[in-house]
């Protein structure tokens, strides 16, 4: 349904977390998903203090296309970077790589990796700028932390446009619904 990536990296911007943790980042944040066409969706993100540094975040979503109501929940943690004037959410996440073995059971791997977001709050609102999949014409595969962060901050500098429009929105922060129970 959507023609690019986030990109994913085995390495975040920072070895390890370094920033504490900003209370202002913490809470529901809603958010309206509409490509043109009829894909249309909704997205909260839950973010709370899992440490010092690091954050926990859910991720709800809906998305509707035509009938279909695709729901969709993702659980991940993250910590923040400063690259110059902007401040990146390393958002770390699983992959799960299933390798066909013939007739014997799949070989299963679970893979750390890290998503990329520019992010930025503005009295009730938090932007939200993602770093697409070929954003580094030259290095694919980071070995580093600092590698990384050393050819984010080149082509930032640069002036080079590193998002993803697709993956990029703005949410509100808003009071978290309250659970229904059944009668």
């Amino acid at each position: 349904m959507l023609s690019a990536c986030p990109f994913e990296s085995n390495v975040a911007l920072e070895e390890h977390p370094v920033e504490p943790a900003d209370s202002s980042l913490v809470g529901y944040w809603y958010g309206i998903v509409k490509d043109g066409s009829d894909f249309f969706g909704i997205e909260a993100l839950d973010i709370s203090r899992e440490s010092d540094s690091v954050y926990s975040i859910i991720r709800y979503g809906k998305a509707i296309k035509g009938d279909i109501i695709l729901p969709d929940t993702a659980y991940f943690t993250g910590f923040t970077s400063q690259v110059g004037d902007k401040k990146f959410m390393n958002v770390a996440g699983s992959v799960v790589i299933t390798t066909p073995r013939g007739k014997k059971p799949p070989d299963v791997k679970i893979q750390k990796v890290f998503y990329l977001s520019a992010i930025k709050r503005s009295n009730d609102t938090l932007s939200v700028q993602t770093i697409t999949e070929q954003f580094s014409p030259v290095v694919k595969i980071f070995r580093s932390p600092a590698q990384l962060k050393q050819v984010v901050t080149d082509l930032l500098g640069k002036g080079a446009n590193i998002f993803d429009d697709q993956y990029s929105m703005s949410y509100r922060k808003i009071e978290k619904p309250k659970s229904f129970k059944p009668f």
